[in-house]
């Protein structure tokens, strides 16, 4: 049967529900997770389309929610798109993705733009917040969640997690691996990722239990591939044979995929010369060679989180001002390993993929991309 033919009615007889919960479970309002399946199941056997414009005009929505990310491009946001698509699409909602650009500026013009009725609520996750950015989110006429920052004191909703105590595991894997010397390969240090994962190396090289000695900490122009690379190398021209790191802690994956060409290049190996961690621990780092020891940042439970904040706040089903905290985890892959001239340290496995160790979801002030 073909839409044209097929009408609500018929869609309401062919679910075995009345005509109010096959509406309801259409426009994803007030409907079950299994009405919703079951109605759309036989709108789709009949064929059965609903007059999109004519929807939004009668309900003055748009369903559409936007994801404003700073890179499109970074895979950490493919996976939180997807996990966001996966909660809004049952409730009738697209994902509308965008970018934030680089700087506050153009995030709150963005917010302005997107608040003259062009969506029903926005999901963002910016490289950079200020206050003028967070006055202008409390002040959008339509709901706002953001990931990366905690901001419940501010009326806002909020996932994030603690990436500077992601660091840490790190540091502390590779001083029970026997690594000694030990690098940070940063992005931007006034970026919310930069600024966190800064103080987390910060804290753990100077805590009383580090054993190692602390090299030099580099700052890449961005978070990408191409600016580990460009700062990996100037960090090992710049480093004599006997004060080369043994270990570099890279802030996220593209960092450290850049840094381990980096050593290459040099004719080491990774991980018996330089051993290198990575964190977000995203598909492309899984399936590098070496694949890549990480720390899991949870994006699929933050795009998840957000997602269901939203739904709850255009629903009205909620005040805005919550904040939820994921935690970080180290995964422990074949880019570590003790160094080539030490036997394996005790209790320290390589098997692939293991999770070694978790962190407490305690993020009170923490933040992430």
């Amino acid at each position: 049967m073909t839409s044209s033919r097929a009408t609500l009615i018929q869609v309401a007889q062919r679910a075995g529900v009345s005509l109010a919960s096959t509406s309801r479970a259409l426009h994803g309002t007030g409907a079950s997770p299994a009405m919703v399946e079951r109605v759309r199941a036989a709108a789709t056997e009949l064929g059965y389309s609903p007059d999109a414009i004519g929807r939004s005009l009668r309900l003055k929505k748009t369903f559409q929610v936007a994801f404003a990310v700073a890179d499109i491009g970074n895979p950490v946001y493919v996976e939180m798109m997807t996990a966001i698509h996966e909660v809004l699409a049952p409730h009738g909602y697209r994902v509308v993705v965008m970018t934030t650009g680089d700087t506050t500026s153009s995030t709150v013009e963005l917010v302005r733009s997107l608040s003259r009725g062009f969506v029903d609520a926005m999901i963002l996750s910016p490289l950079r917040t200020d206050d003028e950015l967070v006055e202008e989110i409390r002040q959008a006429p339509v709901p706002v969640v953001v990931i990366g920052r905690t901001l419940a004191d501010r009326g806002i909703d909020s996932v994030s997690t603690d990436s500077a105590g992601g660091i840490g595991e790190a540091v502390r894997h590779l001083l029970g691996l026997g690594r000694r010397r030990l690098a940070f390969l940063n992005g931007p240090l006034d970026t919310t990722p930069g600024e966190a994962r800064q103080r987390g190396f910060d804290a753990a090289t100077r805590a009383d239990d580090f054993t190692g000695e602390r090299a030099d900490a580099v700052v890449a122009a961005d978070f990408t591939v191409a600016a580990g690379l460009a700062a990996t190398r100037a960090l090992l021209d710049g480093s004599d044979d006997g004060a080369r790191p043994d270990a570099i802690v890279a802030a996220n994956d593209l960092l450290a995929i850049g840094a381990i060409r980096a050593v290459r290049e040099r004719g080491l190996s990774v991980p018996e010369d330089v051993a290198v961690t990575g964190m977000d621990d995203t598909e492309i780092g899984r399936v590098f060679q070496p694949s890549l020891t990480s720390v899991s940042l949870g994006s699929t439970e933050r795009g998840r989180i957000a997602a269901e904040l939203v739904v709850d706040l255009v629903d009205g089903d909620a005040r805005a001002g919550r904040h939820t905290a994921v935690g970080p985890r180290l995964v422990v892959r074949e880019s570590t390993a003790a160094p080539a001239a030490t036997p394996q340290a005790s209790g320290q496995d390589r098997a692939s993929d293991a999770v070694v160790h978790g962190a407490a979801a305690d993020a009170a002030g923490g933040v992430t991309r």
